[in-house]
């Protein structure tokens, strides 16, 4: 990148700033910031299925029939109790190890499922060899499915704060039970639900350093590779451990995504808000 530089600019730059310019925007640098997409697809994919499935086990809990509220309760006090980095590892192994085991039901021949006895995967053309792309996505359903119970635990809150008096309103209106839930209830519960959500929210984007764990070179990764004392055998030692100026820069990204995060949750209170002035002001 220094190379495109007119001479004349690098000479008037002096040559501390030149080495401080090229050295931020050598390749692996380059890779480090572009790895913030994964950062932000695994918190974008995993919010979506987090609010899809906390909307509809909410829903479920809130006026199915008792079996269905049984297995939407099961699913939110369980999940919220399992540790992030133990679902995070879970669930992507035992579904990657579940595809090869069917897999191998198809193409493996007696004869080699029997030489591979106690081995993993029981044949070597039953291996599933995940890239980036699937690993980052089992990450997103990862992230969905654990803070998905989260999610469904603060709507089944706000659905309950909804004034009972305007269900039965609406109902003695003519309307079926699923406008009500769909056009008053749901409505109206988001005023009571986005605080909760917008904490949800966070912690989500919190987890996603995690990514690494499934072997994805993240934003995270980068930053500690990047940071660690760099020796080559050409120029010796390049820098010392530099990893805490690294980790310096992952706190200010999440605290700006964390900024941004609010900005956007108070803008979508403002904009729920809007014709409920009476809970608006008991908000306030």
């Amino acid at each position: 990148m220094l190379d495109l530089l007119p001479q004349w600019l690098r000479d008037g730059i002096g040559d501390d700033v030149a080495f401080w310019i090229g050295y931020f925007t050598n390749g692996k640098h380059l890779l480090w910031y572009a790895s913030v997409q994964y950062t932000v697809t695994a918190a974008l994919l995993g919010g979506l299925l987090a609010l899809t499935l906390g909307l509809t086990a909410a829903a479920i809990r809130n006026s199915a029939p008792a079996p269905f509220r049984l297995l939407a309760s099961v699913y939110i006090n369980i999940v919220r109790g399992v540790p992030d980095v133990l679902f995070f590892l879970f669930f992507p192994l035992v579904f990657e190890q579940l595809v090869e085991w069917i897999w191998s039901a198809q193409i493996c021949t007696p004869e080699t499922l029997a030489l591979n006895t106690g081995q993993w995967p029981p044949c070597d053309a039953a291996n599933w060899r995940l890239s980036t792309p699937e690993y980052l996505l089992m990450a997103s359903v990862s992230l969905g499915i654990v803070y998905g119970a989260f999610t469904a635990n603060v709507i089944y809150g706000a659905l309950r704060a909804v004034p009972y008096g305007q269900l039965e309103a609406a109902r003695a209106y003519g309307m079926s039970r699923f406008q009500v839930l769909s056009r008053i209830h749901i409505r109206q519960m988001w005023v009571y639900a986005l605080p909760g959500l917008s904490n949800v929210w966070l912690l989500l984007i919190k987890a996603t350093s995690l990514l690494s764990l499934l072997q994805i070179v993240d934003f995270v990764t980068w930053a500690q590779r990047l940071g660690s004392a760099n020796y080559s055998k050409i120029a010796g030692l390049v820098h010392p451990d530099w990893r805490w100026q690294y980790y310096l820069v992952l706190l200010a990204f999440y605290i700006l995504v964390t900024w941004l995060s609010e900005r956007v949750f108070g803008a979508l209170t403002r904009r729920v808000r809007r014709g409920m002035p009476i809970v608006a002001e008991e908000a306030m």
